[in-house]
Parts: structure tokens; sequence; C-alpha cells
């Protein structure tokens, strides 16, 4: 998947392909035919950094109802040639799951979508399970026969449909599907779910990697044959060095640590971050110098985790590297640094932007940590991250630790927050938006009674919602 193209954060496309609510808001009062084609366009080209993780689907949905959208370009874009060219869940999976959305609010025609795409679409496993969360069971029962028509009944296809029906993220269908008076359906899915079931118990009974018995030079040589496969395994194998190493293997690695393989240096280094081995500093600031770029990201990476006092310290100094190692001094205050460090840890926010733009993925820990200290003079470079950025985690980040640090929140940004993409950030503007404005009581309301709302968020709003509040 190709790197999604931002629009500005002042037009409409950028604020809707941003999740922020206030491309809601400005939606409903541009004119109608802008807005849905802002909309579709968000939809059709999925404008998420990391589509896995990041919500908009609701978001989308919601704003679908408010502009009664119509499902012409959903419906193109699903259907069209390309769904065969194109095999990555990436390029369908928002718009179905808008779909499945739309299909809990009762649009009946996001739910004959769903249908036809699930029975004849590439990425057909997504759209059963936005079904099997919303169609009843008649519906389901008639996909059984389209679904299963893409396994042949030759050995290789049989072992296809039991890896599907083992992994299924959704089983609802395929046990509806295995209790199904038709019986050549009911008696093959019944033997992809004896299949399936068979293979995990296999896979169990098989595991791969380190042994009871195994020494450090072994765990240190498993370590570098993953690297040579191309699997990163540093982190297990620290796990299996603490169960095998015992006091007389230290100088051992200690040694590995300063100059072993990749494999055996990054193994090392984590274990003794792990365990604060009184050199480990000394052998992670020599690692981030003369080390290979893995070597260098695993001892950063070690060095984060340490929860000592002497890495704090440690910290205080390196905090102005211009490196890898200086940018983790700056996290690593931002996670457990003291009031004292608030200057530190503010100069590295500002220089995180500035060097790396709203969208670093050290602004993440950094902007917890401002709020987390209650760094007041932080707001404007918060307040330019939650608007600048593509992230809608790191704005909601960002919308957290305003509403410790700027008074300006609860009327300012908590406000359209309410609209916001992340259900975590409408939990942070339920508790805080200031209920004088009239659209923060309806759109209050309007969560409280949405079935589709977190209950995080539903509890939030009804901590706000009471007698006093004012009347619509």
């Amino acid at each position: 998947m190709f790197e999604p193209v931002i629009a500005p954060s002042g037009t409409l496309l950028g604020l809707l392909q941003r999740g922020r609510g206030d491309g809601t808001l400005h939606a409903l009062t541009a004119p109608r035919a802008e807005a849905l084609a802002a909309l579709n366009h968000c939809v059709l080209s999925d404008p998420r950094h990391d589509w896995q993780v990041e919500n908009r689907s609701l978001y989308y949905a919601r704003l679908y109802l408010d502009l009664s959208g119509e499902l012409d370009e959903i419906e193109r874009h699903l259907f069209d040639a390309e769904d065969v060219l194109d095999t990555c869940e990436s390029r369908t999976g928002l718009a179905l799951a808008v779909l499945g959305h739309l299909a809990s609010y009762g649009r009946r025609d996001a739910l004959e979508l769903l249908r036809r795409y699930a029975a004849v679409g590439t990425s057909w496993a997504w759209a059963l399970d936005e079904l099997a969360l919303r169609d009843d069971d008649e519906g389901l029962r008639a996909l059984a026969e389209p679904v299963l028509a893409r396994f042949t009944t030759d050995p290789e296809g049989e072992a296809e449909l039991a890896a599907v029906v083992r992994d299924a993220f959704e089983p609802r269908p395929w046990r509806l599907w295995a209790e199904d008076p038709r019986e050549a359906i009911a008696t093959r899915v019944r033997a992809a779910q004896e299949a399936g079931s068979f293979d995990r118990w296999q896979r169990q009974m098989r595991p791969s990697g380190p042994r009871p018995g195994w020494s450090v030079s072994a765990v240190f040589e498993w370590a570098q044959q993953g690297i040579e496969r191309g699997a990163v395994l540093h982190v297990p194998a620290a796990r299996c060095l603490a169960a095998v190493a015992a006091p007389e293997d230290r100088p051992e690695i200690l040694e590995a640590a300063r100059s072993g393989d990749d494999g055996a240096r990054c193994t090392a280094l984590r274990y003794l971050a792990d365990g604060n081995d009184p050199e480990a500093l000394d052998l992670i600031e020599g690692a981030v110098t003369d080390g290979t770029t893995m070597v260098v990201d695993a001892a950063v990476d070690a060095f984060e985790r340490m929860r000592s006092m002497a890495a704090v310290d440690r910290a205080r100094g390196w905090v102005h590297r211009p490196d890898a190692l200086g940018a983790a001094a700056g996290r690593m205050l931002a996670c457990r640094g003291g009031t004292k460090d608030s200057d530190l840890v503010l100069g590295a926010l500002r220089e995180a932007v500035r060097g790396e733009g709203p969208d670093a993925p050290t602004l993440w820990t950094l902007v917890d940590g401002t709020g987390r200290l209650g760094i007041v003079c932080a707001a404007p470079v918060l307040r330019h991250i939650y608007r600048e950025t593509a992230s809608s985690h790191l704005r909601g980040r960002a919308a957290r630790a305003l509403a410790a640090t700027d008074p300006s929140f609860p009327a300012g940004f908590a406000v359209e927050c309410l609209w916001d993409c992340e259900e975590t950030t409408r939990e942070i503007a339920a508790r805080h938006a200031e209920t004088g404005d009239a659209r923060v009581v309806d759109q209050l309301r309007r969560l409280a009674a949405d079935p589709a709302e977190e209950a995080e968020v539903q509890t939030a709003v009804r901590s706000r919602i009471g007698p006093d509040m004012p009347a619509m």
C-alpha cells in the first residue's frame, strides 16, 4: 500500500482524512456535494498511516448518516476490476468496515452490499466478519454455498478451507454452517473445523526454539540464526538467557555485549539492561557509538526499558546528544523524570517537532510526558501537533496532554473532540468539554444513546449528564 497523501489541515478533505471532529462539523455546513465528495475520497483511498490500528470507520459511517449519503461510489470501488488485481485488504477494508457500521444503523443498502461482496469479492473474509456481527441467520446461510465454492475439493483446497476456518476472526458463520440442514455443507465445514483443531494441536506439540539445558552460547547462536533467516529474535533470546545464565557466565555475556555478532550483542544488551547490570549503561553507549543499525536500535530499546534511577540520571546527560540515544533519553525523562526535568522534556518535544515534523514517532512518548509533568508552557506546541498530525492516535494523546496543561482546552479543542474518530479522544472530550455550548449538550446526548458508541465513552458522558444539564 502506498503512503497516503494527506491534504492540508485547514481544508475539509484534510480534516476528514485526519478524523478530526472539526471535519464532521465543517462537512455538515459545507455544500452537500462537496462534503460527500471529500467523504468518498477518504473511504475509497484510506488515509490512515496505520490502517490496522487507527479508527475511521464509525466516524465516516456517522457522517454518511448525517449527510444521507448514497453508497454508489463505495459499490463501484468494491466491484471494480481492480478488486481482482489488488488483493491487499487495505484497499477495501475501510469501505467494508464503514458498510458494517451503516448496516448496524439499519441501512439496508449497506447490508446488501456486504452480502454481495462476501459472495464474489476478493476480501470476502472481511465482509463475512462484518456480516457475522450484524446479519441474521438466514442471510448468513445464503452465503455458505458461494463461500465454500471458493475452495476446491481436492486435498489442497480442503487444507486451505481448514486454515481459513481455524483462523476466522468471527466464528459465527462457520458454526452456523456446521449445523446447516444441507448435509454437504455441514459435513464439509465440520471436517474443516476438525482439521483446523488438529493442526493447532500439532503445532503446539512441535514447538521450535530453545530447550531446557541450552548454554549461553547456544542462545546467542539461536539469535544469530534468526537474523540470518530474517527474524529478529533477540527479545525472546534475552528471556531465554535469563533462564539459563549463571553468575559464572557474566564475563561471556559482557564480551558479547561489547563485540559479539549482531544476534549475540542485541541479546546480551537486552539481558543486561533488563537486569539493571551496573555495566549496562556504558555498554549501551558503546553500542550506539560503534554498532550496526540493528544493534543501535536494540541498545536504544533496551535503555528505554530500564527503570533504575541510574538510567534516569544518565538520560539527563544524554538528552542533548543529536542521535538516537539522545532522543531515547528525552523519552526516558518524559516517562520517568520529575518536575525538575520539565525543561529538558519540553526541549526534546520542540526539537522533535522542528526536526521531524508533527508525525514523528518519538512524539508519542514526549507528548504523554508533557501531560504527565503538567508543562503548561508546552500548550502551543501541543496545539500545533493536535492540528497537524495525520495520526489520530497521536492527536488523542495531544488532547489528553492539553487537558492537563491548557486552560482553554474545555472550551476549545475539547468541543470538536466529541466528534473525533478515536473513542479515547471522545472520552477525554466527554469529561472536559464545556456544556455551555449547545452543540456539546446535543452531542453528549447523542453519544449516550448511540448503541455503536464504546462503553467507556458512554460512561464518561453519563458522568456529565444530570438533572442540571441545560435543556435542549
